[in-house]
C-alpha cells in the first residue's frame, strides 16, 4: 500500500448564538474540505487556531500539505487600508494565526493550496492588497457570490497559460462563486493563475518550483462530484508526495 500523505486544514471558531452556552466557542472546519482530501487520496488533519508560534510550528511539522480555508474578511490593516464600509466581519485572531501558518509554511516550503479567504491572506501575508469589496473595482460586473447552491457551477473563469491550473483545465473552467474581496496587487513572486470575464482575479500562483497556489472559488464544495475540481485537490496531494 502506498504511504497517503496527510493534509493539513486550517481552522477557524465558530461562536454558539443560542442554546445552552451563547457566545462559547468551537473549533471548526467545513465538512466539505475534509471530505475533498479524503476523495483526492490523502489522510486530513484539522489545524485549530493556536497563538504560540511554537505550537504551530509543530503542528506544521506534523503534514505534508497544506490547506489554508475560507472565512472571514481580511483586516484591511495588514494590508495599510483603513477599513471601508463595505468591509464585512472580521476576527483579527483568525488573521494572526493565518500569516503565522502561511510565514511558517512557507519557510518550510510546505505545498499549500488557498481557498476563498485562504487564497486573499496568501497575497496579503506575502505583500499583496485586497479590494475590500467588490463595488470598489471598476469594471466589475460579474455576480461573485451566487448566494445558493454551493456545489453548482454560475459562471466562468480564464485560466492563464503556463500555470498549474492549465494543467487541470486548460483555458477555462466554469465555478461556483461566494466572494465580495478579491485580490488587487498580487504580491511580489505570485503571478495571476486565472481572471473572471469582468478581469478581477480569480487564482494567483508562487513563482518557481515551490508549489503555493491560491483561489478564490470554492472547488471542496464541488469536488464530490466534479472531477475537474476534485483534481486541485489531487495535485495537491502529488505536491505532498514530492
Amino acid at each position: 500500500m502506498s504511504k497517503k500523505p496527510i493534509i493539513g486544514i486550517t481552522g477557524s471558531v465558530l461562536v454558539d448564538e443560542g442554546g445552552m452556552f451563547p457566545g462559547y466557542e468551537r473549533a471548526y472546519v467545513n465538512d466539505d474540505y475534509v471530505q475533498a482530501v479524503v476523495k483526492a487520496g490523502a489522510i486530513p488533519v484539522v489545524i485549530p487556531m493556536v497563538y504560540d508560534e511554537k505550537v504551530i510550528r509543530k503542528q506544521l511539522e506534523s503534514v505534508d500539505a497544506l490547506i489554508m480555508s475560507g472565512g472571514h474578511d481580511v483586516n484591511p490593516l495588514l494590508y495599510g487600508e483603513e477599513p471601508s464600509q463595505k468591509l464585512g466581519s472580521i476576527l483579527p485572531k483568525r488573521d494572526d494565526f493565518d500569516l503565522c501558518v502561511i510565514k511558517i509554511a512557507m519557510e518550510m516550503k510546505i505545498p499549500m493550496l488557498g481557498i476563498c479567504r485562504g487564497h486573499q491572506m496568501i497575497n496579503v501575508a506575502n505583500g499583496g492588497t485586497l479590494y475590500q469589496d467588490l463595488s470598489l473595482i471598476e469594471g466589475c460586473y460579474v455576480k461573485h457570490n451566487q448566494g445558493f447552491l454551493s456545489n453548482v457551477p454560475t459562471r466562468s473563469v480564464d485560466i492563464k497559460e503556463n500555470t498549474k491550473l492549465y494543467e487541470i483545465f486548460g483555458k477555462q473552467v466554469t465555478t461556483n462563486s461566494f466572494h465580495h474581496l478579491a485580490v488587487k496587487d498580487v504580491a511580489p513572486g505570485f503571478k495571476k493563475a486565472a481572471v473572471a470575464k469582468d478581469g478581477v482575479v480569480e487564482a494567483i500562483e508562487k513563482e518557481g518550483d515551490y508549489f503555493v497556489l491560491g483561489i478564490q472559488w470554492h472547488p471542496e464544495m464541488m469536488a464530490k462530484n466534479n472531477e475537474k475540481m476534485l483534481n486541485i485537490f489531487k495535485m495537491l496531494v502529488k505536491e505532498a508526495l514530492k
